[in-house]
Order: structure tokens, then sequence, then C-alpha cells
């Protein structure tokens, strides 16, 4: 069992650079000046990919390296991550997205500057938060939950494949994943759900990667930035937290 203060700090620090990662593909991609500039929409499920990578590798050790609120509620649902510890878990992945987006905003404070000097109409948000491309909030809420149930049904069942249950993985304290090895096999899992299931709404599939950048977004002093889409901000949340207990019941449902 992890204690509070390490599952706290490694979601705070796992998240951090998976957002790091995500956001920075995605100014890497949107801003003027960079060097990977209209790279496209592959060039950002890969970098999304890598930062899930990337973070939940570095958060294991120590948290289990959920580093999504709808991957804590589904491994709750599935009888793996006890009820107490889920709003610990929600916290410290709110302010590590937090703070991954400041990050990202801080590498790239540079290209912020010249993009708003050089194109003044260009909002930011994309770069921080999802949005959808048609916006029907009952089609863009099915969106999310099914995108979601493809995330974290998966997840639940590599600790299946591996002969022992979720979160007690003796010796590798890997948490939710099994075994490390599924570690990767989630990055590519998401770089897939990027690729087939993004299209409609960005694939928040992670409450926390969204509202986090969203609220850094308003905060933060970038010029010409435009709207932070509030209207839009509890779809992102709503769909993940659905899909999640959707999957942990399905689970539950077959073991």
């Amino acid at each position: 069992m992890y204690s509070n203060g390490d599952i706290f700090v490694g979601e705070v620090i796992g998240t951090a650079v998976l957002i790091l990662f995500g956001a920075g593909v995605c100014a890497a991609v949107t801003l003027h000046y960079s060097k990977a500039r209209a790279a496209g929409w592959v060039v950002i499920a890969f970098g999304w990919g890598m930062g899930v990578l990337a973070g939940a590798y570095t958060a294991a050790p120590l948290s289990g390296g959920h580093l999504n609120p709808a991957v804590t509620v589904g491994s709750a649902v599935a009888g793996g991550t006890p009820w107490s510890k889920v709003p610990l878990y929600v916290l410290a992945q709110m302010v590590g997205a937090a703070l991954g987006a400041v990050l990202a905003w801080a590498l790239y404070y540079a290209q912020f500057a010249a993009n708003a000097e050089r194109d003044k109409a260009q909002p930011t948000l994309g770069i921080f938060a999802t949005g959808p491309e048609i916006r029907k909030p009952v089609a863009n809420l099915v969106t999310e939950i099914i995108a979601t149930v493809g995330l974290v049904l998966p997840l639940l069942f590599f600790g299946q494949n591996q002969g022992i249950g979720i979160g007690q993985v003796p010796g590798a304290r890997v948490g939710v994943y099994g075994s490390g090895i599924n570690v990767l096999l989630v990055a590519l899992l998401v770089v897939g759900i990027g690729l087939s299931l993004g299209g409609p709404t960005g694939y928040a599939i992670n409450p926390a990667r969204d509202l986090g950048p969203r609220l850094v977004h308003a905060l933060l002093p970038i010029p010409n930035k435009g709207s932070s889409d509030w209207s839009y901000a509890w779809i992102p949340v709503a769909g993940p937290l659905i899909g999640a207990v959707l999957a942990g019941l399905v689970h539950n449902c077959v073991f």
C-alpha cells in the first residue's frame, strides 16, 4: 500500500510530466516560430502517448502512476484502489496538471509572445485544454465516455493478464498497470485512442488533464489568449468519470 505522502508526490510529479509533454507537443505544433509547427495530429497523438510513458514510469514506484482521476475512479470501482485514497489522488493529479501546464508555458514563453505579435486573433486554449470540432453537448459527452472506456477497461485488465489483481503487484510497485512493460502498452493505447477516437473532441479522457491546464490558461498572462471556454469545461470532466465507472462495472461483471 502506498503512503499518503508517496501518493501525493508521485501523482504531482507524474502528472506534471504528462502535461509538460502533452501541452508541450500541442504548443510545438500550434505556435509560430516553433520548429514543429503544423506537424499534425499524428505528432500530437504520439507526444501525448510519450507523456503518459514518461509520467507513469516516473510515478509508478511512488503512487502507481494513475495520473488521471478516471483511472483512479475506475480502479476504485474495480476494487484495486481504496475509495479513501481517491480524493488524495485526484487532488495531486490536479496540482500536477496545473504545474505541468505552467512548465509548458514557460518552455514556450518566447513563442507565446511572438505568436501574439504575429497573429493577434489566434486563440491558445487548444494548447492547454480540449474542445469539440462540432459543439453538440450530448454527442461530445458520449464521445468522451466511450473514449475513456477505451482507456480504462484495457488498463483494468492488464493486471488480470499478469495473473494478479489491480494494485496488488508483489515486488515491483507498478499499481494499476500490472507490470512495468504494461506502462509502455498504456502509452501506445493512448496513442491509439488519439489517432482513432480523438477527432471529435480532442480526447480529454482525463479530467485533471483538461481542467488543471484550463485553469492555468485562464490565469496566465498570455497575450491575446482568447476564451477559456468554461461552458464546455464540464464535458471533459463528467465524460471521463462516467466512462471510468462503466469500465469498472464491466470489469466487475467479468471477474
